[in-house]
C-alpha cells in the first residue's frame, strides 16, 4: 500500500483555537481523522505530521522524495502555514527531491493580507488548493490519487 504525506507547518498545531472565523473549529486531531478517511476511500496509508520548524519540514519533504522514489509514496499534501511566504528552503527542498506536491491552504490566502498572496510553494507545487476550509485535505488527497495514478 502506497503512502500520502501530508505536512502541515507552523501553528497548525493551534486549529480550532486560533482564529475560528478564519480556520474553523476543527482541531488538527480531526483533520488528521479526516486525512485517514480520504486515504482509506483511495486505497492508500497516510503518513500525517506537524511541525514549527523549518528544518524538520525540509527533512520530511527530502525524505518524501526518496520515498517517492523508490515507489512506497505517492506525494505529499502541504499545508506550510506562513512558511509559503517565506521559506525559499522549502521550495528548494520541495525542488530538490522531485516529489509530487500540492500546496494546500485551509482558507482563500488571495481574499487575505496582501503579504499572503505570494508562494514560494506555488512555482513547484503541482497544484494548489485554497479556501476550501479543512474539506480541502480530502480534496488534495483525492487529486493527488488521481494525479499519480498509472496510465
Amino acid at each position: 500500500m502506497k503512502t500520502v504525506l501530508v505536512l502541515n507547518g507552523p501553528n497548525l498545531n493551534l486549529l480550532g483555537t486560533r482564529e475560528p472565523a478564519v480556520y474553523g473549529s476543527q482541531t488538527l486531531a480531526d483533520v488528521e481523522a479526516l486525512s485517514e478517511a480520504a486515504c482509506k476511500a483511495h486505497g492508500l496509508k497516510l503518513d500525517f505530521r506537524q511541525s514549527n520548524h523549518e528544518g524538520v519540514m525540509i527533512d520530511a519533504i527530502q525524505e518524501a522524495g526518496r520515498a517517492q522514489a523508490a515507489g512506497t509514496l505517492i506525494g505529499v499534501v502541504l499545508n506550510a502555514g506562513a512558511y509559503t511566504h517565506t521559506s525559499v528552503a522549502l521550495m528548494d527542498a520541495i525542488k530538490g527531491s522531485g516529489v509530487t506536491l500540492i500546496e494546500l491552504h485551509i482558507s482563500n490566502v488571495h481574499a487575505r493580507e496582501a503579504f499572503r498572496h505570494h508562494s514560494y510553494i506555488s512555482p513547484v507545487a503541482k497544484a494548489v488548493m485554497a479556501g476550501f476550509g479543512v474539506k480541502g485535505y480530502a480534496l488534495a488527497i483525492g487529486a493527488l490519487a488521481e494525479i499519480t495514478k498509472p496510465a
